[in-house]
C-alpha cells in the first residue's frame, strides 16, 4: 500500500516500471533496471515513487516466461493495478563504504570513465592497440537485451556513403553532404566486451570485436 516516505531516506535508485496488470487480483508486469531482481523484488521489500513520497511494498514476486510480475500490497484488483501502468518505483542506494569494499558500482558511477582497449584483447582488436583510450562514458542505455554504453569517442571519424571510414581531422568537424561525422559508440554492456571496471582509477577496461568502433 502507498504510503508516506521517510523524508531523510538516502539516495534513490530506479529498478523497474510498471507495465500492464496481469490477472484480476493486482499483479502486475514489470520492466526490470537492475541486475538483481531476485534481491529487489523479494517479499517486503521496500520501493519507492520516484520523489520518495510513497512506498509500496512487495506482497509476492515471481517470473513468467523471463518477465517479472509484482503484487503490490494493498493492490488488490485490477482496477487498482491498471492506474500503476507507467510508475516508475526506486529503491535506497546501498551504503557506498560497502559497495567499495566489495568492488561494486551503479549505472550512475560510470558515466565520466576514460574508455581504454584491454591489456590483452581477445574479441579480435590487434595486441597493438591494447591500453589506446577510446574516449569517455556518457551515458548508460537501457537496452531489450541488456544496457549499452555510449561512448564519446577521443577520435570521430568520418563515414563516407560508400560505408567505408575515414579518420576526422578535428573533433569540430563539420558535416559534408558526403560524408557524416561519428562522434559516439555504443558498446554492448556485457561481461565480454566490458571485463573490467576501475572506479578508483577513473577508468573502463573495453574488449570490442572488429567492427564495433570504428577505425579501432
Amino acid at each position: 500500500m502507498s504510503q508516506q516516505a521517510d523524508p531523510q531516506q538516502r539516495e534513490l535508485l530506479r529498478v523497474c516500471r510498471i507495465g500492464r496488470a496481469q490477472g484480476l487480483k493486482g499483479e502486475v508486469n514489470v520492466r526490470a533496471f537492475t541486475d538483481e531482481p531476485e534481491r529487489r523484488f523479494a517479499t517486503g521489500s521496500v520501493l519507492y515513487t520516484k520523489d520518495g513520497e510513497h512506498t509500496y511494498s512487495i506482497a509476492h514476486s515471481r517470473t513468467f516466461k523471463d518477465r517479472w510480475i509484482l503484487h503490490l500490497e494493498g493492490i488488490d484488483d485490477r482496477d487498482a493495478s491498471e492506474t500503476l501502468n507507467g510508475l516508475e518505483l526506486y529503491v535506497e542506494a546501498d551504503d557506498p563504504e560497502e559497495m567499495a569494499e566489495e568492488d561494486a558500482w551503479y549505472p550512475k558511477d560510470l558515466i565520466g570513465l576514460e574508455a581504454r582497449v584491454a591489456d590483452n584483447p581477445t574479441n579480435g582488436i590487434s595486441a597493438a592497440k591494447a591500453g589506446q583510450i577510446i574516449g569517455k562514458v556518457v551515458d548508460v542505455i537501457d537496452g531489450p537485451a541488456q544496457s549499452l554504453l555510449k561512448i564519446r569517442l577521443t577520435n570521430p571519424v568520418i563515414e563516407q556513403k560508400d560505408g567505408s571510414f575515414s579518420a576526422a581531422s578535428a573533433p569540430e568537424t563539420d558535416e559534408k553532404d558526403n560524408e557524416k561525422i561519428i562522434k559516439t559508440a555504443l558498446v554492448p554492456f556485457v561481461d565480454e566486451l566490458v571485463p573490467d571496471i576501475d572506479l578508483h582509477s577513473n577508468r573502463i577496461t573495453i574488449d570490442p570485436p572488429i567492427g564495433l568502433i570504428p577505425l579501432l
